[in-house]
Order: structure tokens, then C-alpha cells, then sequence
């Protein structure tokens, strides 16, 4: 065990929101840590959408805080949602300046498109569906450009580090072979995602276990929320692990939900396949589950155009061996986002000094109970920004600190079952049999694999939606599907324990 001082934000994550807390950060040291190199195993890459924000004459920042508002199904926190909407220019306009290559139009300016519960074409693309990716690109090239920031792209975080004020001082790291290093450092950032690989069906990188959110959970920071899970309704049905996504951007250019015999799924309306997602992944459940399948019908709204306007979702279908242009594609809703996590502000604080949360592992108020499309990447990138600019003011602090043991990765077999079991009972719909059979589950589980980080938020899941007796965005139970008159929020923090002796 080696121990090592930095004088500036440790941040745990290299995705978007982690990026843009380093860059923005400088010129304080940074030292970033991400168990894969730059560009692998981050939703952020992944994101196919793009990122809304008011960029055309007849938008306002006010109107997509609106849209979001009423997506968020009265959990959402307005000033929050200020703040991200309108950044969002600036925000687009900062990720363009990087070299992130934004589809424009005959004029030059940012070319949008209509996605799900927008009521104005807000999405800034790249490529059609390739947004993610080049956005991250850009950030990495500028990270690695940047000389106050350090990545190391071999470490993982197994524990935060404490003092007996409960202050976050630091993170205990793990390398290649083994080799753990104590790194105490004046704010930690957590930018670990979310927790979709928690679930068997899913459309984000299978590592995403919400380990970061249970780190916190562990180090008594508050965590809001926990049971709001995103349930995109067009996975990719082709029988791989994550699922390919079929992006919402391909009913905004008119693709139609049909089952096996042609039927319209929500209806015969040119807008029936726009509703909120929690709605739209519903009905795609119940189409699945009922034998009459869910298909995504793209030939007449995207045809022959599918290659040059779409390339991700025709590569994925082709290596599938379908064709989008003359087949629908078979789909199934799957774990996509989770709009609960570790209670923070927009500048990223949390409940716990010393230690910060921004992107999908944090709660920040802006998606609620059901987060609107292509928010994510913006409130990653805009509260990143303003998060690298709060955490660089932390100054260091001396004295003794209280390091955790680190916690063994949960064995193959165990998370299996345990992704199966979230999936089947924690996920589209919801009700009591299914949510105790859940949780009689983990706690056998617990027994095999205690303290098993992935373990100890998918109890925080289910146990919270157990404990939800109502409807609400993306939490859906069938034993009580109307939705309470009063939004509640759901608060937890772990019982204070003696803290170990400082050393």
C-alpha cells in the first residue's frame, strides 16, 4: 500500500461529466481515474440522441425548462433546471469550440431534431446518431492535451477515504496487479455513471453497477431517489449483452412501433410514438410479454437514407442480420438511466464535505422522477463545468484519516443471478410479489457475497420502490398505478457508525 498527496480534484469517472470537471478545474491539478481507457466502457460514448438545448429562433430556455418540468412528474427541482436550461447554448457552444462536430445547417447554425415529450426540435446531433461518441472524443483529445490534468486509465475505486468528521479526504485506488494506492486529495469528484449493468437487459456498458453511488451510500451521504430507473423502449431485440440501441431520434423522423401483425402499438397518430418514455416502454412491455412482440418500423420514414442518416443503428442491425430498410427491428424496453443517485447540487456538492457528484451517479434535481431525452449529456457536461470550478477551490487538510478496507468485485456467477432478478422483478413494471421476491433474493445473495457494492444498490432500488406506493414516472407498479396528489421525494442516509481509529 502506497500513499500519495494531490493538491487538487481527484476525480473518479472519465466520461463526459468527469471530463469537463477536469478541464474545467485547471489550471488546479486533476488527477482523473477510470478503470478503461478514455472512450471504452462510458454511456457517454454510447449516447446516440444528442443533446437538447434551446438552439433555434422558436425555442426558449424557458420552454425546454417546461418540457422538462413535465417529464420529471413533479420531482424535478426548478432552479436546477434553470440553471441547466439555460446554459445549454453555452454549453453546446463550449463542447463545438473543443472540436465536437455538431450537425449544422444550410445557414451554419446547430441543426436540431425532435425527440420524445419535446415540444420543439432541440437535439443537437452528430452524424444523425452518432452524438456521444464524437462529444467524448473531443473532451479526450483536450484532456489529454491539457497539462494540469493526469489520467490514469488502470484504477478503480474501492473505498473513499475519511476522517473522523466524516469529511471525505481522499480515495483508496486500486491499479493493475493488484496494487492499491491511498490518494488523498482535497475534494473527490464522483463521475461513476449509473447502474444499468445492474440489470440483464440493459443498453449501458455491462460495468456500470453503481458501485460509486454505494460508496457514498456507505460513507453517509444522502442519496435521493433511488428507484426512478430510465427504461428505454427501443432496445434492440437481437439477443445480445448490452443491447444495441435504437435511437428515439427515429420516431422524431416519423419510425412507427408495430406488433408482429402490423398493429400500431399507441395508436394509429403521427405523434402516438412520442409520449414520455415510461409510457412508450410500457407499451412495448406489455407487447412483448404478451407474445405479440415490439417492432421499430423504420422503412417508409427513414428507408434507403438509414446508412448515411443513421450509421450506428444500421451497423448494429446489420451485424444483427437485419436490414432497417426493408425489416423492422425487433425491440424490448431494457435499463437505460437512472435518475436517482447521491443527492447533489448543480455545482455538485454533496451531503458530505469534501466529496462531489455529477452526471448519472448524482441527483441533482434536474430529471425527477423521468429524465426528458438528451438532458443527460447536457447537465453532464454543464454542471461538469461547474463542479471542476467549485471542487478547485477546496484546499487541502491535514490531520489523520480513515481508510476502508477495499471491497472484493462481486464473483461472475452472483452478479448473473443478481442481474436476472433486477430485470425480471425491479424493472418496467413493478408490483409487491415481484419486488419481495426481489428482495428475498438479495438477502441470499448477501449471505454468499457480503458487502458486495453492486448488491448493496440494487437493495437501495428495490427496497425504495417497495416502499413508493404509487405510479410516477419511470416507477410503475401495478398493484398502485395512480399517481399520489403530492410528489415526495425519497431520502436515505446510512446510520452513523463509531468510525475506526485514525491513522
Amino acid at each position: 500500500m502506497s500513499r500519495i498527496h494531490h493538491d487538487g480534484p481527484l476525480v473518479i469517472g472519465g466520461g463526459l461529466a468527469g471530463l469537463s470537471v477536469a478541464l474545467e478545474a485547471g489550471p488546479r491539478p486533476v488527477l482523473v481515474v477510470t478503470p478503461a481507457p478514455l472512450l471504452q466502457a462510458s454511456s457517454s460514448a454510447w449516447a446516440q440522441g444528442g443533446m437538447a438545448a434551446a438552439l433555434s429562433f422558436s425555442d426558449t430556455p424557458g420552454l425546454h425548462a417546461a418540457d422538462t418540468r413535465d417529464a420529471g412528474a413533479g420531482l424535478v427541482e426548478p432552479e436546477a433546471v434553470r440553471l441547466l436550461t439555460e446554459d445549454g447554448r453555452a454549453t453546446v457552444e463550449w463542447l463545438a469550440a473543443l472540436g465536437a462536430p455538431f450537425d449544422r445547417d444550410a445557414d451554419g447554425d446547430f441543426a436540431v431534431s425532435l425527440e420524445a415529450a419535446h415540444s420543439r426540435a432541440r437535439v443537437a446531433r452528430v452524424g444523425g446518431d452518432g452524438a456521444g461518441r464524437a462529444i467524448l472524443s473531443a473532451l479526450v483529445t483536450s484532456v489529454r492535451a491539457a497539462p494540469h490534468v493526469t489520467v490514469w486509465e488502470d484504477a478503480r475505486l474501492r473505498g473513499l477515504i475519511q476522517d473522523a468528521s466524516g469529511r471525505v479526504r481522499g480515495a483508496l485506488i486500486e491499479r493493475t496487479g493488484g496494487r492499491q494506492v491511498e490518494v488523498l486529495a482535497p475534494a473527490v469528484v464522483l463521475a461513476t455513471g449509473g447502474a444499468g449493468g445492474l440489470f440483464a437487459r440493459t443498453t449501458t456498458p455491462a460495468a456500470l453497477l453503481g458501485e460509486g453511488l454505494a460508496l457514498a451510500w456507505k460513507a453517509g451521504a444522502e442519496i435521493v431517489d433511488p428507484e426512478f430507473v430510465q427504461f428505454h423502449p427501443t432496445a434492440m431485440d437481437v439477443g445480445l449483452d448490452p443491447m444495441p440501441l435504437a435511437t428515439e431520434a427515429l420516431r422524431g423522423e416519423g419510425a412507427r412501433l408495430i406488433d408482429r401483425h402490423g398493429d400500431y402499438l399507441l395508436g394509429p397518430e403521427a405523434d402516438a410514438d412520442l409520449k414520455p418514455r415510461d409510457i412508450v416502454a410500457r407499451a412495448v412491455h406489455l407487447a412483448v410479454v404478451e407474445g405479440r412482440g415490439a417492432f421499430l418500423d423504420a422503412r417508409i420514414a427513414i428507408g434507403e437514407h438509414f446508412p448515411t442518416e443513421f450509421p450506428a443503428v444500421f451497423a448494429a442491425c446489420m451485424r444483427a442480420g437485419i436490414d432497417p430498410r426493408v425489416s423492422p427491428i425487433p425491440v424490448a424496453p431494457a435499463a437505460h438511466y437512472h435518475m436517482g443517485g447521491i443527492a447533489a447540487g448543480p455545482d455538485g456538492h454533496t451531503t458530505l464535505a469534501g466529496l462531489y457528484a455529477v452526471g448519472e451517479c448524482a441527483s441533482t434535481g434536474v430529471h425527477g422522477a423521468n429524465r426528458l431525452a438528451s438532458n443527460s449529456l447536457l447537465e453532464a457536461a454543464s454542471f461538469g463545468r461547474r463542479t471542476g470550478r467549485a471542487a478547485a477551490t477546496e484546499t487541502v487538510h491535514d490531520g489523520p484519516v480513515i481508510v476502508p478496507p477495499a471491497l472484493a468485485d462481486m464473483p461472475t456467477e452472483a452478479l448473473a443471478r443478481l442481474r436476472v432478478v433486477m430485470s425480471d422483478d425491479v424493472g418496467v413494471v413493478r408490483d409487491e410479489t415481484g419486488l419481495t421476491r426481489a428482495l428475498a433474493a438479495m438477502a441470499d445473495l448477501e449471505t454468499e457475497t457480503p458487502d458486495a457494492l453492486p448488491l448493496l444498490t440494487a437493495r437501495l432500488i428495490a427496497a425504495s420502490a417497495m416502499a413508493r406506493h404509487e405510479s410516477r414516472g419511470g416507477h410503475y407498479r401495478s398493484d398502485y398505478p395512480d399517481t399520489l396528489p403530492e410528489p415526495v421525494h425519497t431520502r436515505l442516509v446510512k446510520p452513523v457508525e463509531v468510525p475506526m481509529a485514525a491513522e
